[in-house]
């Protein structure tokens, strides 16, 4: 019976463990969902301990081959090269899509433009159009702020809105989403690119169209419609052999319950 007992309380012990270790680390547009729904996760689970921290997708994925986080929040997938580091490291990584995000194009609230094609942007973000009365605007001298190059918010706009294509040598670089906001907000000819969940009455979102003639406004039900274009997946990466300890905090992400988070927070839910 002492044996069976010690067994018993040696399996308890690990499942405790494994819920409790838990680390994400990341991209800053996965992170406020992910802090709603580890806050969620450790109420109903009070042994859990999930730790949320950002700092860009190439961040996350570093961490991940590292091994200082179980979790890496990506707002891109992961690249060739960092699968081809994981595989050299005997890592081999599970992808999960969590959710969807609509990428606003936000300007300072005085600005009178409304609305931009994919070329403008693409113009625009490539410096090739520099002044707002090229677009319909006031004669204002064009401020483009962008992400770092470790954020999948960077290589995702480069991507879908620029064709791959180079941003301009002298744009603004900014290490979080929320240095975006606040810079747009405070410089009158700014143009930036920020997580639909992180849309402030500071800044003003614009419409995008990519065939210039359906323009739609960044939102959650038009991105859902597919009426906005600028829409990209989000996702976790774990290691495979650490599934058993990611895995109910995933599966918790997946429910109903953490889509609905998701949700409320201002993203596309999966289902």
């Amino acid at each position: 019976m002492k044996a069976s007992y010690w067994v018993f309380l040696l399996i308890g012990a690990c499942n405790v463990i494994n819920v409790n270790a838990q680390k994400i680390k990341g991209s800053d547009t996965v992170l406020p969902l992910s802090q709603q729904a580890a806050e969620s996760f450790m109420n109903k689970n009070p042994q859990a301990r999930v730790t949320v921290t950002g700092g860009g997708s190439g961040v996350g994925i570093s961490a991940l081959l590292d091994n200082t986080t179980d979790i890496a929040m990506a707002s891109r997938a992961i690249k060739f090269s960092e699968k081809m580091k994981l595989k050299k490291a005997k890592q081999d990584a599970e992808e999960v899509i969590i959710a969807y995000d609509a990428l606003a194009v936000v300007v300072h609230p005085s600005n009178p433009v409304r609305k931009l094609t994919r070329q403008q942007l693409e113009l625009i973000f490539r410096g090739k159009i520099t002044n707002w009365k090229q677009v319909g605007g006031d004669d204002r001298k064009i401020v483009v702020y962008s992400r770092e190059t470790s954020s999948g918010t960077y290589e995702f706009f480069k991507e879908s809105v620029l064709k791959n294509k180079n941003y301009m040598s002298h744009s603004l670089s900014m290490p979080a989403t929320g240095a975006i906001i606040q810079s747009v907000s405070q410089t009158k000819g700014a143009i930036g690119y920020v997580g639909l969940a992180y849309l402030s009455p500071r800044v003003k979102a614009i419409a995008v169209s990519y065939d210039g003639t359906h323009y739609a406004m960044p939102s959650v039900e038009n991105a859902t419609k597919k009426l906005y274009p600028i829409v990209r997946p989000l996702f976790y990466y774990y290691n495979k052999q650490n599934k058993q300890l990611v895995n109910a905090f995933i599966q918790y992400i997946l429910s109903d319950e953490g889509q609905e988070i998701i949700k409320k927070s201002g993203y596309i839910p999966v289902h």
